[in-house]
């Protein structure tokens, strides 16, 4: 008994099958990747060698059309080889009695009308694979900011300003809600928190397309936000996820990142005024403490002052441990594949014109190069920024601090720090910084 298979895979659709799926007991596999020329070869060997059954994955494998799937079922069958169809209910009608054959008949022209009814959606989505292979942007209006020009989005001159002043706000001051707030205010633009989320993470924004199957390609068109920038935003969108609701945007800079080293709970700034006094206090207090002798309150000012103090001691220390040298020779590695594989993409065209490669296998190979590059640059757009030590010296002069505002205090306070632990000792008390890095 001689059992064959056949593999078919559209690569505009899906990746090369397995072709030891189908176990040992097969003795030839026939695999087809776009073209079917190995199907071909499989009827031309079934009437020099007889075999016993064919194994596919679905009929729909056998051709582009109705016509030629029923074309080759029947041809096949007519060889006296018996077919299955692993993946569907179908299989050969001498596989069965003659009481069932004419239902099996019946099932595969059912699953003929299935498979016509499908060809549509199918064909739509070899149309969508084809302009991802082009680099083409996908169906839909284009982003807030965009227009969509012949092959790739254009900038929209009135309102890509407005997209940029959102994400300009937002780095300036690292709160998403404040950035909202600020476009209704300034240019009548309402949008949504989740939408302007949405905006800070969209790669569109920064010159690249991204499909539905999560695959990105880099350099597309123009980009609103450039590397550094949008590596800045994923930074602070980052560091905003570990903090307490609310407090990204909170007027105080130390706002969700100090908690009590007795009781362990987050501290809040609370204000008090005094009757008939204008005159603020700020207080730092645990937001629930366990302790049957609650932990007290501490001035705001004093914890704030005490924290730009150990900041300009400790920042340069903590950033000279790290260990540069490692983090050159990564963004030297990422860097070097990067030029490889641009290389190699550069050099595409040139075998198109000479033969070795055939437009559709070129295309693939460049899709695949463009998103490989795509992750790579993204790998190395997350890795710390080189001028590290630099911005350390620069924060460390304790007149930097003072001339800033307090949301500017609070934008580079969590660049840097991950919490501050308050340790208590009867009235005196001391700060511990945890940092990023």
């Amino acid at each position: 008994m001689k059992i064959i298979a056949y593999l078919y895979s559209d690569p505009l659709l899906e990746p090369p099958a397995d072709s030891t799926v189908w176990g040992l007991e097969v003795d030839t596999v026939y695999q087809d990747l776009g073209e079917r020329q190995q199907l071909q070869q499989l009827l031309a060997d079934c009437q020099s060698q007889k075999a016993d059954y064919l194994l596919i994955r679905r009929i729909e494998e056998l051709g582009n059309s109705i016509e030629e799937i029923s074309d080759c079922l029947t041809q096949i069958e007519a060889m006296g080889v018996a077919i299955i169809a692993t993946e569907q209910s179908y299989s050969s009608p001498q596989l069965t009695d003659a009481a069932t054959s004419t239902k099996v008949r019946t099932d595969l022209l059912k699953l003929l009308q299935e498979i016509h009814k499908e060809a549509n959606s199918r064909r739509l989505r070899q149309g969508h694979a084809r302009n991802r292979l082009k680099a083409l942007p996908p169906p839909g209006k284009a982003p807030y900011g965009y227009r969509r020009g012949k092959d790739r989005y254009l900038l929209d001159r009135s309102t890509a300003p407005v997209v940029k002043d959102f994400f300009e706000r937002f780095l300036i001051y690292g709160s998403l809600r404040g950035a909202v707030r600020y476009l209704e205010q300034k240019y009548g633009k309402k949008i949504s928190v989740s939408t302007g989320r949405r905006w800070l993470t969209n790669p569109v924004y920064r010159g690249n397309l991204a499909y539905h199957n999560g695959e990105v390609i880099s350099d597309t068109h123009s980009a609103i936000l450039d590397q550094e920038e949008a590596a800045q935003i994923d930074r602070l969108l980052y560091r905003n996820r570990r903090l307490p609701p609310r407090t990204a945007s909170a007027p105080r800079s130390l706002a969700g990142l100090v908690i009590c080293g007795e009781c362990q709970s987050a501290m809040t700034v609370t204000s008090v005024t005094k009757p008939r006094r204008q005159k603020e206090y700020l207080y730092l207090r645990p937001i629930s403490c366990s302790r049957s002798s609650k932990c007290r309150a501490i001035a705001y000012e004093q914890v704030l002052e005490k924290t730009i103090q150990s900041i300009c001691q400790e920042l340069p220390r903590a950033v000279a441990g790290i260990n540069s040298p490692n983090l050159d020779g990564v963004k030297q590695s990422l860097n070097s594949q990067i030029d490889g594989k641009e290389d190699i993409l550069a050099q595409l065209s040139t075998l198109t014109d000479n033969g070795v490669l055939d437009t559709e296998t070129a295309d693939l190979r460049a899709y695949k190069l463009r998103t490989e590059i795509s992750q790579l640059k993204t790998q190395l757009a997350a890795l710390p920024p080189v001028n590290l030590q630099a911005i350390a010296q620069t924060v460390s002069i304790p007149q930097f601090w003072s001339d800033l505002s307090e949301s500017e205090r609070r934008f580079y306070f969590r660049e840097f720090i991950r919490q501050i632990e308050l340790k208590r000792r009867d009235k005196l008390w001391q700060l511990q910084l945890m940092f990023i890095f």
